[in-house]
């Protein structure tokens, strides 16, 4: 199967390269290619076949679902790897809304709680709760962006730090969680149970808040399975969940990540196992089968960009 490690295209635009993306900056817009590539430890550790594909159409998928609460970046999907979107200036928050606690970063709920923690900031939560216990209620947990580790936000420290306008924040929160309560709605409707995500905001050329990156994929999001939650949750058990996790352990159980300067090959049964994950969250989100793009992917992604030459 072929897939997408990176690109190199000379006339559109100068390049950045993300964990995953390749992004080419234009006087007015951006051109984001999803790649197959597989980060974490701060690094690439393997090409996952599809996965690139499979981000940027659940991404349209969801865009085009949430498009009357709030205008977002897209300009135009050329290819099945693909996004052009509006340039704007990007705001520095990254804004995650939770319905549950969950999670083993040390910014998540859980491992907070777990600390000792019950002052968010923003919200106070209960003593007595338990790992992936449903919240009363949605809360918001914003956290900076491009710093070298992101750190939690209360309201008042976005405003008095300069990171948004009073105006700005209330909007985006408003709009966070209209775009969470839909997310939520579609999903139960496809059996899943949208946990947490995170959105990134621009203003655009009239200072307008819009949604841009991406929206509700597999990597920027966390799903359960619906109809098993509570029985597990009874016995003790995880949720059943898209789980990419393995091959990140697999990873931290045969070398150092952090350290080793040759990574080992991961195994071709788990880069398969996890290409195969990614096609069936796409294909129960978006209730459409995955068409796999064959041929010289790189090629095709060039061609469907002549007209974004510059």
């Amino acid at each position: 199967m072929n897939i997408l490690e990176k690109t190199d295209f000379k006339n559109l635009g100068e390049k950045y390269v993300g964990k995953v993306r390749d992004v080419y900056s234009q006087k007015d817009k951006v051109v984001l290619i999803s790649t197959d590539r597989y980060s974490a430890f701060d690094r690439n550790l393997a090409l996952i076949p599809c996965k690139g594909q499979v981000l940027t159409q659940v991404s349209r998928f969801w865009f085009e679902n949430t498009k009357d609460i709030v205008k977002n970046h897209v300009i135009d999907y050329p290819d099945p790897n693909v996004i052009v979107g509006k340039k704007c200036k990007v705001l520095p928050v990254e804004v995650v809304p939770r319905a549950y606690i969950t999670g083993v970063t040390g910014t998540s709920l859980w491992t907070l709680y777990q600390k000792g923690e019950r002052n968010f900031g923003d919200f106070v939560l209960p003593n007595g709760m338990r790992k992936n216990q449903k919240l009363d209620k949605v809360v918001l947990t914003p956290t900076t962006k491009r710093e070298e580790h992101d750190r939690p936000l209360s309201t008042k420290e976005i405003i008095e730090g300069g990171f948004m306008t009073k105006e700005q924040w209330e909007k985006v929160k408003d709009v966070s969680l209209k775009l969470f309560k839909r997310g939520q709605e579609i999903a139960l409707q496809k059996g899943l149970i949208l946990v947490d995500c995170k959105y990134e905001f621009g203003l655009d050329e009239n200072d307008e808040v819009i949604l841009v990156d991406e929206i509700h994929t597999p990597d920027s999001s966390r799903y359960w399975q619906a109809k098993t939650y509570e029985g597990r949750i009874k016995k003790g058990m995880e949720p059943e969940n898209f789980d990419k996790e393995f091959l990140r352990l697999w990873f931290k159980e045969n070398c150092d990540p952090y350290k080793d300067k040759v990574m080992p090959k991961a195994p071709v049964e788990m880069i398969e196992e996890l290409s195969r994950r990614y096609i069936q969250i796409f294909e129960q989100i978006t209730g459409t089968a995955f068409k796999v793009e064959t041929g010289d992917i790189e090629k095709r992604i060039k061609n469907n960009l002549k007209k974004y030459q510059i």
